[in-house]
């Protein structure tokens, strides 16, 4: 009798339901249970429990965008969202209860929602907000005229925000100046990495890239704010910039795979605390070993004028630093820019018009068929069809079990917990769950968000525990029509998008090794080539993760192209490594050497874009070539490996085989 086989989930719903390792926020955690309380017992101290439960609504809204670090972040991560909520909520009232005319209106709001969502981060937020506080509006009777409701929910936004700006007096610069120090940290293990741990040495230059993204953001974002040079702000452009040559030597060091002296890393952790802590490094000369070879030459020369750029002190010290990528854009300019985009991007227009399909047809749907409180269909499909959380079907799925795991909280409160101050306490415990929750996953997102709107709901119709059946019903309602209406109906979404974007990559680092090995071109426009190259590869990684989470066969074609990313990573890092060896000592490679690696990564993009499936073919990357074999050698063995792990099905298959 042959063995029973055992059930078990299959990998791409592990994948999704896996919670994700992310440390707890206290700061955010605190704002959450004083912002979502106050208001609800300013309420009932007044006797207006219904005025409470909007502002205290407002402030859950405001809870969603305290996501920032920088405090100038956190004014646009809150109030911009906030002020975009408040026309939702005032548009939603004006309709509610118009009948055919709130469907066209709450339809047309969620077309506006989703083109101005692919904007940006800040923009992703105030389109959410826009979207659901007009669905509330529409679908939630309001007391009072029709712009109490925008007043006091955005009152409640106004109070997160005060709440995250309190210490911004005593603690202004230290986000960003804790960012460029986690930055230095994560180089140092980097380097320990490149020369101990060759099979952790992806993951921890993947961790530096991610690392080097927020930090830039961080810090130019507040200069392009501040309109000058504010000495503070220049200084950590001046200590990222330092820090990129560190990073730029350790493919270097990890291609020679000998062991590196321990005092190296120690060293830039140590540039690390001097950072963070706000004063200058000692100006005593490092004690490092004599280096040896192209490699160490390139990593000990780095670390040192890391060091010296750490050590200055005066505002002078700065004015002629090398600022590799340049002044962004003023704000009124970046915003008339994206505007532009959003207006002639074709990707923007199919998003708003999936997203006005989804909205439109839960409107018609609970117009013509009777359904308490029907809101709530149009909310879950706010929530999941946001193009930058994830995969529509994994937030689908997610959104499903975290309504069902919050409605057991949720039926618990609103059967033992009567109406009024005890409401408060019980706010004060469940709104801290929010931001403690949100970076594991969108499930244990949504587990916390049901009880607290579910409270606060009953807060304004008095229906008790009768509100947990149409709730479930109503959550998986809107989950059916957004993986119906906004996921099988458009092919796009169930085929991966890692291709066309993994060819873009091989194109642009073909275009780096002519630019890695040009006279012509200046090394702030290689350092800038090399961040875009290195930040469009994290996205490709970020996109391959959220694919994995497709079911069959989309989930399966995306894990086919998973050897590929990890080869062209690879062969960003050998030409960034050749570049270094160059630079400190090595003969460059002829112009032929060149043309034959940057003809072959083009043949190989255009391959990629031809090709209809990928399939994962093992590849044995060969040793470490002598040093006599050229500089380039790493390359080539990079881009052999790359092409041999092959394309399968594409009409030009056969042009990119090595």
């Amino acid at each position: 009798m042959p063995p029973r086989r055992r059930l078990t989930p299959p990998d791409w719903l592990v994948r999704t339901l896996k919670p994700q390792r992310a440390p707890v926020p206290w700061p955010a955690v605190a704002r959450a249970s004083v912002a979502m309380s106050a208001p609800l017992a300013a309420g009932l101290a007044t006797g207006h429990t219904a005025y409470g439960a909007l502002a205290s609504m407002g402030a859950l809204s405001g809870v969603i965008g305290d996501t920032a670090d920088a405090y100038r972040m956190r004014i646009l991560n809150i109030a911009v969202p906030q002020l975009s909520g408040a026309v939702g909520v005032a548009v939603g009232t004006l309709v509610n209860g118009q009948g055919w005319f709130a469907v066209v209106a709450v339809t047309a709001v969620a077309l506006v929602s989703g083109m101005i969502s692919t904007i940006g981060a800040v923009a992703s937020v105030a389109g959410l907000l826009l979207l659901l506080n007009c669905v509330v509006g529409a679908g939630l009777p309001m007391p009072g005229d029709w712009w109490l409701a925008p007043l006091l929910m955005t009152s409640g936004g106004a109070l997160v925000l005060l709440l995250a700006l309190l210490a911004w007096p005593l603690r202004g610069g230290v986000p960003e100046r804790a960012a460029v120090a986690s930055t230095y940290r994560g180089v140092a293990h980097l380097l320990e990495a490149a020369s101990q741990d060759p099979v952790g040495y992806a993951e921890a230059r993947f961790a530096v890239t991610q690392s080097l993204n927020q930090a830039y953001d961080l810090v130019l974002a507040r200069r392009a704010r501040t309109h000058g040079r504010n000495p503070e702000q220049v200084r950590l452009v001046a200590q990222l910039n330092a820090v990129t040559p560190v990073v730029e030597a350790a493919p270097a060091v990890h291609q020679c795979g000998v062991p590196l002296p321990p005092q190296v890393p120690d060293a830039v952790r140590a540039l690390a605390d001097t950072i963070a802590a706000g004063r200058p490094a000692e100006a005593a000369p490092l004690t490092l070993p004599e280096p040896d070879g192209p490699a160490a030459r390139a990593l000990d020369h780095a670390v040192r004028h890391a060091a010296e750029v750490a050590a200055r002190t005066g505002e002078n010290d700065f004015t002629n630093v090398d600022d590799r990528l340049g002044h962004p854009a003023a704000l009124r300019v970046r915003a008339r820019r994206g505007a532009r985009n959003v207006l002639l991007s074709g990707a923007s227009w199919r998003y708003g018009l999936r997203l006005a399909l989804c909205i439109g047809t839960a409107q018609i749907l609970v117009s013509t068929v009777p359904v308490p409180r029907s809101y709530w269909v149009a909310l879950t499909i706010t929530f999941v069809m946001k193009p930058d959380f994830g995969s529509v079907f994994s937030r689908a799925v997610l959104r499903a079990v975290g309504t069902a795991a919050g409605l057991v909280v949720a039926a618990a409160v609103l059967a033992e917990v009567p109406l009024g101050w005890w409401d408060v306490p019980v706010m004060l415990l469940l709104a801290p769950l929010i931001p403690a929750l949100t970076p594991r996953g969108y499930a244990f997102q949504t587990a916390a968000i049901t009880p607290v709107i579910l409270l606060l709901s009953d807060l304004l119709n008095h229906q008790g525990t009768a509100l947990l059946g149409p709730r479930l019903l109503d959550s998986l309602t809107g989950c059916a029509i957004a993986l119906v209406a906004g996921y099988l109906l458009w092919p796009e979404s169930w085929h991966t998008r890692i291709g066309d974007r993994l060819a873009d990559a091989v194109a642009d680092t073909a275009s780096y090794v002519e630019c890695a090995f040009g006279s012509a071109e200046e090394p702030a426009v290689r350092a800038r080539m090399r961040r875009r190259l290195y930040r469009d590869l994290s996205v490709i990684r970020t996109e391959f993760q959220r694919a994995l989470t497709e079911p069959p066969p989309t989930g399966r074609r995306a894990a086919a192209w998973w050897p590929l990313v990890v080869a062209v990573e690879r062969i960003v890092d050998a030409t960034t490594a050749a570049r270094v060896r160059v630079r400190h000592g090595a003969a460059p490679p002829t112009a032929a050497e060149v043309t034959q690696v940057v003809r072959q990564l083009r043949e190989l993009s255009q391959g990629l874009r031809d090709a209809v499936v990928l399939e994962e073919v093992r590849v044995e990357f060969g040793a470490p070539a002598a040093d006599g074999a050229g500089v380039l050698e790493h390359v080539r063995q990079e881009v052999a490996a790359a092409r041999a792990i092959g394309v399968r099905g594409g009409p030009t298959a056969e042009m990119i085989r090595p």
